[in-house]
């Protein structure tokens, strides 16, 4: 995973999402899962995989209780569940084992995309680790304040509470960065990027696996192939 390049652990990303949609059995879904959820701990390690891996697995758990709750058939949620955990984590493997700069250089040099689209699409994926961490600052501080919350409702107003400061922080943040962004010379013109995102043969050979896959599963759902 540390030696593909930028792009090609961007289209993996999205056909490993791609595949998620097309597959239909739980079973044959948790066994995608199963591969992405080791691939988090290889990338993030066993304690902050574990504690995503788990976070994770309670929403995906009170997601299948409320489906099936409504009415929905229990494959039919718990399929929807893993499709999420499978999504999920490939997007958390994906910018665990990417540098944001990394990804702008591919997606402007190689996909041909304008900068300022480029930016704009890792700079958002980047905010929500920054917020995330924030919100966790947030907490620890009004904690050594003597904040405290017992749960239930007071829980919840304690959630709320976290979010007036981390929208100021935030807000506070974007006009830094568009300080710096000026004063750096977004709009100067032409640029050069300074890291190299060549594709070698391993990503060729991953493209024309990863096609041949999706046309494999697209023919089995189709019917096409049995």
């Amino acid at each position: 995973m540390v030696k593909l390049a930028p792009l090609t652990r961007l289209i993996a990303t999205f056909a490993v999402s791609i595949w998620a949609f097309i597959l239909q059995s739980p079973l044959v879904l948790t066994g995608l899962a199963a591969i992405i959820v080791m691939l988090l701990f290889v990338v993030s390690g066993l304690r902050k995989g574990g504690r995503i891996a788990g976070s994770l697995a309670l929403v995906v758990a009170g997601l299948i209780a409320v489906q099936y709750l409504l009415g929905t058939d229990m494959n039919v949620a718990i399929a929807g569940g893993l499709r999420m955990v499978i999504m999920s984590v490939a997007f958390i493997v994906l910018f665990a084992s990417t540098r944001a700069q990394d990804l702008t250089t591919a997606l402007v040099t190689q996909c041909h995309i304008p900068y300022e689209f480029a930016f704009l699409f890792t700079s958002t994926l980047r905010f929500v680790p920054d917020l995330l961490a924030e919100s966790q600052a947030v907490q620890e501080a009004q904690a050594c304040r003597g904040y405290t919350s017992k749960g239930g409702l007071s829980r919840l107003v304690a959630y709320l509470s976290v979010v007036q400061p981390l929208v100021l922080r935030s807000v506070s943040r974007s006009e830094t960065m568009a300080m710096s962004l000026e004063l750096r010379g977004f709009n100067a013109g032409k640029r050069s990027f300074l890291t190299s995102v060549a594709l070698g043969a391993t990503d060729y050979l991953l493209f024309v696996l990863m096609a041949a896959v999706t046309m494999v599963l697209i023919g089995f759902r189709a019917g096409l192939i049995s």
